[in-house]
């Protein structure tokens, strides 16, 4: 299936459907991910990370002791996975008929602004989680949708990202996002869905998913499991 809506980028080297450098991505480190998985999946488990690009997650998983099976619709990202079994699909249409110890639907995927495939990607979680599974899902922080504006927007491995621009459009924010290294600047222009408490508790339960709790004080990251 996959969504009909597609992302643009700019800059050196491969990009994906949605706009994403796989180079760029391939140089980003990971922040702190593989912390929170671990603190609910016990070390030696077996975890489907769903969107897994390069491996920026995924070799601090394999690091931590996980059995990682990457997906990514991107074969030039997967070629740069390392320590995991790796799967080239949509997320949506994934079906490998085996269940696992956790799901990860990480880099805020559940913002896509289109209900649809919201609703497949977590029909895909539902359906990969062993019972008394994890599904780990990372959303943009609802607190701060409605202030991003153009600025700076930090800085990992020497490179700067800039917000160029950001148009409001009721609950979506249509965003610019520049990347500078030493060496290369890229570009991915794309749009993101304000996913608040009360829809993500609808979405996770129409997909028989429930919500657990919040793993993090921003609440950006929320542990269900099959209800």
């Amino acid at each position: 299936m996959g969504s009909a809506i597609r992302f643009t980028g700019t800059g050196p080297g491969a990009h994906t459907q949605d706009g994403c450098a796989v180079e760029l991505y391939r140089r980003l480190p990971a922040d702190g991910e593989a912390e929170i998985v671990a603190s609910v999946v016990p070390t030696g488990g077996s975890i489907l990370e769903l969107g897994s690009g390069p491996g920026r997650i995924t070799h601090a998983l394999a690091a931590f002791g996980y059995a990682v099976t990457a997906v990514d619709n991107s074969a030039e990202m997967l070629a740069h996975v390392r320590g995991a079994e790796t799967v080239q699909a949509d997320i949506e249409d994934l079906d490998l008929g085996r269940r696992f110890d956790a799901v990860l639907l990480a880099s805020t995927l559940i913002n896509f602004p289109e209900a649809q495939t919201r609703a497949a990607l977590l029909a895909t979680c539902r359906r990969h989680a062993r019972p008394g599974g994890a599904v780990l899902i990372e959303r943009r922080n609802p607190a701060t949708f409605a202030t991003l504006q153009p600025g700076p927007a930090g800085e990992e491995a020497g490179i700067r990202h800039v917000i160029e621009s950001v148009r409001h459009e009721g609950r979506l924010a249509h965003i610019v996002l520049r990347s500078e290294a030493a060496d290369a600047v890229w570009t991915q222009s794309y749009t993101h869905e304000l996913i608040d408490d009360a829809q993500i508790a609808e979405a996770l339960a129409a997909a028989g998913l429930r919500l657990v709790r919040w793993l993090d004080p921003p609440r950006r990251w929320a542990l269900a499991e099959r209800a």
